[in-house]
Order: structure tokens, then C-alpha cells, then sequence
């Protein structure tokens, strides 16, 4: 039956405070019953029931445990009763619904400490919330995602860097820079591999969870970059030739990422990194919306994701998934993956630095070599236009009209570092630029949006994919649904409301 868009399920109206996030228990929801969470700007967490239209609880409601805006609150997956809250204060909370918050301010005690970051438990009598206190980074905590098997958190902050940490040990896993200004969203690849921020550079960053580091950046938004999302619909792996595949009849199957998929996808990808012979035609879709009212599609493909070595090198594909291993005991993001390292015969060098030499410079310095001839052919198929060649990307960024585009092909020219004379040493957060945490624009892939289209009037602050289409909205008040190809009838017919509706790709 549709719904009827006009008149919401549950309306309520607050004075003093405004609603900044939330986040629906997708574990516990029912037809009858969903447990929703709203964070607000004073500081406190709701607890409601918009379908039973009740209010169950109100955390943090005296502001003890934090007076600072809410900027994201998530259930922790897989639980019932726990749930996650960061602030702008650069502090996050773990609560448990059914404990209380004290009637007075809690006090703490040292679990964990480590590089820009400390955990804290709250030390009382009797068990009461938060259960724990993280302090993450310097300034606001912006946004922080699980990882698509619930172990793994990523946050990014104002301060520019992107954590990741093994959620359950608290343990750092990886951190990357922007290339300036603070990170505003983060978001996951649905089998948990890549991990895709945006932020105050105007640029969308996609770094490796394996091997912890930059693989490329995308530039397309003219101004600040307010939400990342990949869509699990459109990405894909496919066999060049299923004969030759041997796995499980899923594995043949039209697949779609999801968490049901990941080890069909790990098999394909380890097929991938095992052989040369047959290639998987690896394509992950994301999108982003901005404060300049643009909606961007990109594509991240095999190219960027298995870059290929010049053939004097001894080194194989495998450096590509196995550079960084995950934690001792993890697993890996996907816990029923084959974690185990894969070797080739002939690969007897060891993993590389975080600075890999396998980023397309080669593109540059090897124009006329048999490498070059070789790439050319191995990646036959794959979609060129998703990237642009470091020569071509020189030449484009004299074209753009951007001030902070100039900005950026202004440091990039002026650069004379080398890849070969980046050091291993910590250096301080200012001067990142250039290392493994923030590498230059002309040492990675500088992907283009395969759609770049301004859908509003206002800054876009929501992107959500759907099976059938992409909902949208703005701080104008609008929610849009876009319809997918092929769908516009279908959602015509749903939504007979006042809903725009148009086609993306």
C-alpha cells in the first residue's frame, strides 16, 4: 500500500534544542515497533518509537556527560541495546539503554591510550552510562561509520584525519590525512575493503583498509563534500570467464555486495590477485553530495584498485590485498574471509612500504615502455574515463575555475618531492602533505565523476541508495527520491504525493 507522504506517522516539535542526527535499530524494528534515536544540538539522546508514538528515554538529559552538539549517533550493530554517540566536543559515548545516566557528573578511569586518542570507563558503584568515554583526535567529531561486519569503526574529524580503529579491542588500525581543512563524512565499501571521506577539501578520498593509504581522490564538488555513500545495487564483480572459475554456485550468481556476499566477493578478489591469465572485472559505485547543491556518481575500478607493476619489477597483484595485515585476531573486516596471505610463485619480495610503489607515476615515466603497453592491455575493459592520466590531469587543472582547484595545482607544481624520498619517521600533523598519511595530488589516481549534476538550492546534506532509487535532501526542507532506470514508472505509482522524481544513471 503506498504511503501517504502528506501526513507523517509521528510529528513532534521541540523548543530550545534542534534535531541534528539519527539512527533507526534495524536488528529490533518490526511492522509494529522501531527503536529511533535522535541526537540533538544541547547535547541530549531521545530514545522514541515513532510507530507505538511513544518516548522511551532520555539520555544525558541534565547535559552532565556532555553539553556539546550531537553530530552522530548509531546503534552498535548487531545489538539490541547499545549505541554509539560523538559530539562536536571530539568526544564519543557508548550507552546502554537500559541502564540510566546518574544525577551526577561521572567520573572515569584510563582503559586505553594511543596516538591522538584515549578510552575511558566510567568508574561508579553501580553500572550506569556512558559505559565508556572516547576521546578521539582535536576539535569535533564529525561523523564515524562501522565497518559493513560491525568491527571496525572509522571516524573522521575536524581536524583532518581519518581514524580506524578495532572496535571491540580498542586498538588503532590505520589513520589518513585530508589534503586540507577537516573531514565531514566517512563511509564503508559493503564488503568492508575501502573506506570513501569527504570533507572541506572539496574532494572525496578513498583509502584501503588492507593496506592502509591513499589509493585516489576525486575531485568533482565545488565546495565542502557533506555526504559520502557507496551503493551496494550498482557495485559489482564479474568473471571475464566463469568456466574457469572453481567456487560454489553462488558464486556464479549476478551478485549485488552485501553482507551475505562478502565471501563470494573475497573469492573473486583472492581469483583475482592469483592469476593473471583471467581478470575479475572489479566496479564499486559511490556517490557524494555537497554544500555546492551537486550530486556526484563515481566509479572505482579495477585500474585503481589493482594497479599494475612494470614487468622488470618481481613483485605480484598480491601486494595490492595483502600489504597491512589486520589485527592480530580480527580477521579482517569480513570474518568469514580467507584472511590467510596469498603467494605466487616468483613473489618472494616482501609487503611494501605504506608508500606503494605501485601508484600510476609510471603513467609518466614510463609513456613509451612495454609496461605501459602491458597496463594498457590488462586493464582492456575497463571503464577509462572513470580516471585521468597524470599528463591529462596537469593540463586540466590550468582549466578549472575553481579558486581552491588553483590552490591545489598551485602546491602541486611548486612540489619537488619524490615518492623515493618520503620518510618513514612521524611527522607532525601540519606538515603531512607529501607522506604515506596525506600524499600529494599528482601521487595517486585523480578520479572524475561519471555524473555531476546540481540537484537543489539549498546544501545537500542526505544521500541514501535504495533498490529502486536514491532519496536525497537539502536544508530547504526537501527529500527527493530519484528514480533508477528503468523505475520511473514504479515510483510514480508509489509515491502520488508531492514528490519529484527524476533518472539518475
Amino acid at each position: 500500500q503506498a504511503a501517504d507522504l502528506s501526513k507523517p506517522i509521528d510529528k513532534r516539535i521541540y523548543k530550545g534544542t534542534q534535531p541534528t542526527c539519527h539512527d533507526f535499530n534495524h536488528l529490533t524494528a518490526t511492522a509494529e515497533s522501531v527503536s529511533l534515536l535522535v541526537g540533538f544540538s544541547a547535547g541530549q539522546v531521545q530514545l522514541i518509537d515513532p510507530i507505538k508514538k511513544e518516548t522511551s528515554k532520555l539520555f544525558n538529559e541534565e547535559r552532565l556527560i556532555d553539553k556539546s552538539r550531537v553530530t552522530c549517533v548509531k546503534w552498535v550493530p548487531g545489538s539490541e541495546s547499545l549505541f554509539l554517540v560523538a559530539h562536536s566536543s571530539g568526544n564519543m559515548y557508548l550507552y546502554n539503554v537500559e541502564h540510566t545516566c546518574g544525577t551526577t557528573a561521572p567520573h572515569y578511569q584510563l582503559l586505553k591510550q594511543g596516538e591522538s586518542f584515549a578510552v575511558h570507563t566510567c568508574k561508579s558503584k553501580s553500572t550506569r552510562n556512558p559505559l565508556l568515554k572516547w576521546t578521539v583526535g582535536e576539535g569535533a567529531l564529525n561523523e564515524f561509520a562501522f565497518s559493513p561486519d560491525g568491527k571496525f569503526l572509522a571516524c573522521v574529524s575536524q581536524d583532518g584525519f581519518l581514524r580506524v580503529f578495532n572496535f571491540d579491542s580498542v586498538e588503532l588500525h590505520g589513520t589518513m590525512k585530508s589534503y586540507f581543512g577537516g573531514l565531514l563524512c566517512v563511509c564503508w565499501s559493503p564488503d568492508g575493503k575501502y573506506i570513501v571521506t569527504g570533507g572541506e577539501d572539496d574532494l572525496v578520498t578513498v583509502w584501503s583498509f588492507v593496506d592502509c593509504r591513499v589509493i585516489a581522490r576525486g575531485h568533482g564538488h565545488k565546495s565542502w563534500v557533506s555526504v559520502v555513500a557507496f551503493d551496494p545495487y550498482t557495485t559489482s564483480v564479474e568473471e571475464s570467464d566463469p568456466m574457469e572459475f572453481s567456487g560454489s554456485d553462488e558464486d556464479f550468481q549476478d551478485l549485488h555486495f552485501g553482507r551475505d556476499r562478502a565471501n563470494s566477493t573475497q573469492s573473486r578478489l583472492s581469483k583475482r590477485n592469483s592469476t593473471d591469465s583471467r581478470p575479475v572485472s572489479v566496479t564499486y559505485r559511490f556517490g557524494s553530495v555537497g554544500q555546492d547543491t551537486q550530486l556526484c556518481l563515481w566509479d572505482l575500478t579495477e585500474d585503481i584498485l589493482f594497479p599494475h607493476q612494470p614487468l622488470s619489477r618481481a613483485r605480484t597483484h598480491t601486494n595490492v590485498m595483502n600489504a597491512t595485515s589486520p589485527p592480530a585476531g580480527s580477521g579482517g573486516p569480513n570474518p568469514g574471509s580467507n584472511g590467510n596471505s596469498i603467494t605466487t610463485p616468483g613473489n618472494s619480495v616482501p609487503p611494501p612500504l605504506p608508500r606503494s610503489n605501485s601508484l600510476p607515476h609510471s603513467a609518466v615515466s614510463n609513456a613509451g615502455s612495454k609496461s605501459s603497453v602491458m597496463d594498457g592491455a590488462i586493464a582492456s575493459g575497463v571503464s577509462k574515463f572513470a580516471t585521468l592520466s597524470l599528463h591529462d590531469r596537469k593540463e586540466r587543472h590550468h582549466e578549472k575555475d575553481h579558486k581552491r582547484n588553483h590552490s591545489m595545482g598551485h602546491i602541486s607544481s611548486k612540489s619537488s618531492d619524490k615518492l623515493n624520498l618520503v620518510t618513514k619517521t612521524k611527522t607532525d600533523p601540519a606538515k603531512t602533505l607529501g607522506t604515506p598519511l596525506c600524499p600529494r595530488m599528482e601521487d595517486v589516481p585523480l578520479l572524475e565523476p561519471l555524473i555531476c549534476k546540481k540537484i537543489a538550492h539549498e546544501r545537500l546534506t542526505v544521500l541514501i541508495f535504495l533498490e529502486d532509487c536514491i532519496v536525497t535532501a537539502c536544508q530547504e526542507g526537501f527529500i527527493c527520491t530519484w528514480a533508477r532506470p528503468g523505475k520511473v514508472g514504479l515510483l510514480s505509482s508509489q509515491n502520488q504525493a508531492n514528490s519529484p522524481s527524476g533518472t539518475v544513471v
